[in-house]
């Protein structure tokens, strides 16, 4: 691209090296990710009757479910908190990161037709996700205020706490592990392409590996070293106290926090490790 005066503003080169990512070049795009973000609302919503309403339904509906069949059904402890408020808590923040990891893992296979005739930087597109997915879970927020403080007024257990002030340090924690982990099985199904098949199954799994249902105390009841166990799951440090910090539910917990970070800094390095690389040559592939 060339200025006024004829000399090159941008220059687009071949990329060499393991770990080839300018975060500056990215930023240049702002406007680019502006345009994707606008894209995604259109394409989600249009043709569709209720439109963004969906925003509301899906989570109400998904904690209404949850609160009669792990509730009431099953009758799992939900450490004396309202059920309602308890799934509705952990159902946003396993929201989240479920919403980022999903539309990240499909970056490669789902963009290829864009990726292959313009150029810009491909890790625009995973964190296009990432942001739009701020979208509902902020709206799954505004849901879950409304509903401590209709709670709260009818004399139920709520207790927000101090801790609540770490809450955007738990959120983008979710982006980054989220973004870590969907790039780099984006990056293997450029070849592998049965990946896609296991993701909606292995985050079924992954949530009921992860307190979302159950609080922790629930593990520990059953068996110590199971709660331990249950905790080295990067995700389970951030419900936990993602939890805690808003309803003052069992406790917050730095040690396995500090180890999750631990694993999410190493999957988000080893993700951009493998997408730089595989951004190369993935449309021999794709």
């Amino acid at each position: 691209m060339k200025n006024n005066k004829d000399e090159w503003t941008i220059v687009i080169k071949p990329k060499s090296g393991w770990f080839d990512i300018s975060l500056k070049e990215i930023w240049k795009y702002k406007d680019l990710i502006f345009m994707f973000l606008k894209r995604n609302f259109n394409s989600s919503y249009k043709q569709t009757v209720l439109g963004p309403i969906w925003f509301l339904i899906t989570p109400l509906m998904s904690t209404t479910m949850f609160t009669l069949i792990f509730g009431k059904i099953a009758n799992i402890s939900t450490d004396g908190v309202p059920q309602f408020l308890f799934y509705m808590c952990g159902n946003a923040a396993w929201g989240y990161f479920s919403t980022c990891l999903t539309s990240t893992a499909s970056t490669f296979t789902g963009n290829a037709y864009l990726f292959g005739k313009v150029y810009f930087p491909r890790l625009v597109s995973p964190i296009t996700s990432v942001i739009y997915g701020l979208l509902s879970f902020m709206i799954q927020m505004l849901l879950l205020a409304v509903s401590m403080i209709i709670f709260a007024a009818r004399g139920e257990a709520v207790y927000p706490n101090i801790h609540m002030i770490l809450l955007p340090l738990l959120v983008l924690q979710m982006a980054l592990l989220g973004l870590g982990v969907g790039i780099i099985i984006s990056s293997l199904t450029t070849k592998y392409r049965d990946l896609s098949i296991l993701v909606g199954f292995g985050m079924q799994l992954w949530m009921y590996a992860t307190p979302v249902v159950y609080p922790v105390s629930q593990a520990a009841a059953i068996n110590p070293e199971l709660a331990k166990l249950v905790m080295l799951n990067p995700v389970a440090p951030i419900v936990n106290n993602f939890r805690y910090a808003i309803l003052g539910c069992g406790s917050m917990d730095y040690k396995y926090w500090a180890i999750s970070w631990l694993v999410t800094f190493v999957f988000l390095f080893f993700g951009i490790l493998i997408f730089s690389r595989v951004e190369k040559t993935f449309m021999d592939t794709v």
